[in-house]
């Protein structure tokens, strides 16, 4: 599967500048925020290219996402940005039956590569969907995650 592809299309769902007081990331310019990245913006804001980086090393390679077919890793990608990498794993788990413990270990790679992957990627999408509704916030920017989360199944 394909970073590049992967992050041309959850870049475009990120979008541009955001400063949104009511969101407890702050400031936000292609999904890296200046809570999380200070050192991004001491010379003001972050690159697309420095957000590249980011994606790739803080979420791509801790889910694994080059070891999935498309959608699937696509999917994960985006919850791991959107709601953790930790998340991520654990609700690919769920869907996979696997035991959820967050580490995507030989045993959970060979159960997600073996699973019918339409029934795989409907199950992971329905759990971050139903993740989502316990969220904090949920009132004011569940909106916009289902927009998101629709958005990223149509582009898949």
């Amino acid at each position: 599967m394909s970073f590049d592809r992967a992050f041309e299309r959850v870049v475009a769902v990120e979008g541009g500048y955001v400063n949104d007081p009511r969101d407890p990331g702050g400031e936000t310019i292609y999904g890296i925020t200046k809570r999380d990245h200070p050192d991004l913006w001491v010379n003001g804001q972050p690159t697309l290219e420095q957000a590249k980086d980011v994606y790739q090393r803080l979420y791509w390679a801790p889910v694994k996402a080059d070891e999935m077919p498309w959608p699937l890793g696509f999917f994960v990608f985006d919850t791991a940005i959107n709601q953790g990498p930790g998340t991520a794993i654990k609700l690919l788990q769920k869907a996979a039956g696997t035991v959820q413990d967050g580490v995507l270990g030989t045993n959970s790679l060979r159960a997600i590569n073996a699973a019918d992957q339409v029934e795989l990627c409907s199950l992971f999408l329905a759990d971050r969907a139903l993740r989502y509704t316990g969220t904090r916030n949920f009132d004011t920017y569940g909106r916009g995650w289902f927009k998101r989360l629709f958005h990223i199944a149509m582009e898949a």
